[in-house]
């Protein structure tokens, strides 16, 4: 990465301009130093040096390694949006984000690992937005450390926003509502959450899209971003995903919970643009709506 020096940066330090200006975190700020670089119009130098007004000061990254579980595999990946710091793909359901015991290949990841060998690209997978194996949807990838530290630390703020769209059983009995109920682990399960005092914050925003025959269709905003957070909290008011045989749901109409992230709005690392991206609803849920639908 390159930088020329401005007259308002003019005598300071490069540490001190790598983590205030570019928002470089301590750990990368060590790793660069011990095994990267970093040169001041082409001359290498120390992260004490003082910088001028028109310096070109240069950063170069230490070459990420990839974990001995991750490996590369050509799938067909929906790239919606790519450029030298972020990547966001369009998920199916039905394939897991990361690799994991129960999928160690044909995940997400693998997808992306293939895509960077494919194209020469010299990075690894950073998630930065999460999705269950059956939910389907936008999915935000960094490139590498730095853009991955910086956009977790944009996701505490609440600068990256998703909006999903659910299919929930029965009639919902609120055009619009919040749910505020802590999430937490559930006992005796290492995969199930479920609301509990102890649990940690989690709030979720909602609005009828439509009332079909036996179910709704809702838009959702997450405030926060737990585990199965949506799936537990419309469990919890009686109304789960449907398809969501995990929170009682059943799968007689649609062989998978019914989520689909749908928006992705989220504030450039470097650029500080914000890049706002949209997915269509997937087949099977535009059949279920239409089929219902037709009920009424």
């Amino acid at each position: 990465m390159k930088w020329i020096i401005q007259n308002e940066h003019d005598g300071m330090m490069i540490r001190d301009y790598l983590r205030i200006v570019h928002g470089f975190s301590r750990r990368i700020l060590i790793m660069v130093k011990e095994a990267g670089g970093i040169k001041v119009n082409d001359i290498p130098q120390t992260v004490r040096y003082y910088l001028k007004k028109g310096d070109l000061l240069q950063i170069t990254f230490p070459k990420e390694s990839i974990g001995l579980h991750m490996k590369a595999e050509e799938m067909d990946i929906s790239i919606v949006y790519e450029d030298e710091a972020v990547l966001v793909v369009d998920k199916p359901a039905g394939i897991a984000t990361i690799p994991s015991l129960n999928h160690p290949t044909g995940t997400v990841a693998n997808g992306i690992l293939g895509y960077y060998v494919k194209h020469n690209i010299p990075y690894t997978v950073h998630v930065v937005t999460r999705l269950d194996r059956d939910t389907s949807g936008l999915l935000l990838i960094a490139k590498n450390r730095y853009s991955h530290s910086l956009m977790a630390k944009s996701q505490k703020e609440g600068k990256v926003k998703r909006r999903y769209k659910a299919i929930v059983e029965g009639s919902m009995e609120r055009m619009t509502g919040t749910i505020n109920a802590p999430i937490d682990r559930k006992e005796n399960s290492i995969i199930e959450r479920t609301v509990r005092e102890t649990g940690k914050r989690a709030v979720t925003h909602f609005q009828v899209e439509k009332w079909l025959t036996s179910h709704t269709y809702v838009n959702i905003q997450l405030e926060t971003g737990r585990t199965h957070q949506i799936r537990v909290h419309f469990s919890y008011l009686n109304h789960p995903l449907a398809g969501d045989d995990l929170y009682g749901g059943t799968k007689r109409d649609i062989n998978r919970q019914a989520l689909h992230c749908s928006m992705l709005s989220f504030e450039h690392p470097f650029t500080k643009k914000v890049i706002d991206l949209d997915s269509p609803l997937p087949d099977d849920m535009a059949g279920f709506i239409e089929n219902f639908n037709q009920m009424n």
